[in-house]
């Protein structure tokens, strides 16, 4: 899938989904609460968005800190608007890490650090979501004991990142096999004539040594000198998410809609943690629909949807637009594209 083609069906879901919901559940009483929301608590929503990207550009901070790396803040909130992106426009929202491997590596930061970084910014939030969504469930099982099929996915996704986790383990422990299997597939790839030059294919050999090495050598340095940066990036991981997840009740204060704050986080964390396993570009479609059906668990139906749309435009929508831009003027549309590919071979 071309980095165009997922952005157009990406944008195809959402509007889709979001003329659906509207079309089904807005009502006059819908229309009357809008008219009628509070303008100020719209503006005190999209700062709190900004204060989620400043939480998230200062990790990749701290994150990179821990490698004995440096990265600026305005790095860091690219580097924030390039994930949103990246993953707007691949499946499991998995192609935010290329894009944002790339910029580190035109900031003369390794490949392998670069990887490493990257994949534990994702982690702590996966850690995090882990954690909160049991809490969550037992706190208040009524989020997803009125729907078996959501409790299905819940357990689905809670398989999915224990598989995950196994895997960034063995591959901590066992970084040798790690490279005898890279060797593996490039020998197989050199029988199918794909790469023919002998002196290519030990360059491309060494390379991935070296990578591989930075990548054990960040996690090493991140939880032994690096655990003060590290538990700094747990704090304004935990920081994202409960400021990303204020957004919603902020909204629902704005038009008048009474609302437990505990719960809507509850919820939202519920839906976050299915979101990371949609196999949608950047769970379009699923994201708004979903949204609308397990929003009507805080507020009327027909407010859920309509809260559903409004609150992934501030959330994600705007984000995604930052990224267009960043993209265009830090890497350009061309190299983009050949990133996208990578990252789709790689889910392949």
């Amino acid at each position: 899938m071309s980095l165009r083609k997922g952005l157009i069906i990406f944008i195809l879901l959402a509007f889709g989904m979001g003329a659906v919901i509207i079309l089904r559940s807005v009502d006059r009483e819908t229309v009357r609460s809008l008219l009628a929301a509070d303008k100020s608590k719209l503006l005190l929503a999209l700062f709190v968005v900004f204060v989620a990207w400043i939480c998230d550009a200062g990790r990749f901070c701290a994150l990179a800190a821990a490698a004995h790396e440096r990265i600026s803040l305005p790095l860091g909130v690219a580097l924030t608007f390039l994930n949103y992106f990246g993953s707007a426009v691949t499946p499991m929202q998995s192609g935010g890490g290329p894009f944002q491997v790339y910029a580190l590596y035109k900031k003369n930061i390794p490949v392998g650090k670069g990887i490493a970084i990257t994949l534990m910014r994702t982690m702590l939030t996966i850690l995090i979501l882990t954690l909160a969504v049991p809490a969550a469930v037992v706190l208040d099982p009524d989020i997803i004991e009125g729907s078996p099929f959501l409790k299905g996915i819940v357990f689905y996704v809670f398989a999915a990142i224990l598989s995950m986790w196994a895997f960034v383990a063995f591959t901590i422990i066992r970084p040798d096999i790690i490279k005898k299997l890279c060797r593996v597939i490039i020998m197989w790839l050199r029988r199918f004539n794909f790469m023919k030059s002998k002196r290519k294919v030990i360059k491309i050999f060494q390379i991935l040594d070296r990578e591989i090495d930075n990548y054990i050598l960040n996690f090493r340095l991140a939880f032994n000198t690096g655990k003060i940066w590290v538990a700094i990036a747990v704090i304004l991981s935990v920081l994202h998410l409960l400021v990303l997840f204020s957004v919603l009740p902020i909204l629902m204060s704005a038009v008048g809609l009474p609302f437990r704050y505990s719960q809507t986080i509850a919820v939202q964390a519920v839906f976050m943690f299915i979101l990371y396993f949609v196999p949608t570009p950047g769970a379009s479609g699923v994201a708004e629909g979903g949204g609308a059906l397990l929003y009507s668990v805080l507020m009327p139906t027909n407010m859920a949807g309509i809260m559903s749309i409004i609150c992934r435009f501030f959330t994600d929508y705007i984000s995604i637009f930052m990224g267009v831009v960043v993209v265009i003027r830090m890497l350009g549309w061309g190299v983009s594209e050949n990133l996208h590919k990578g990252a789709s071979v790689e889910d392949a």
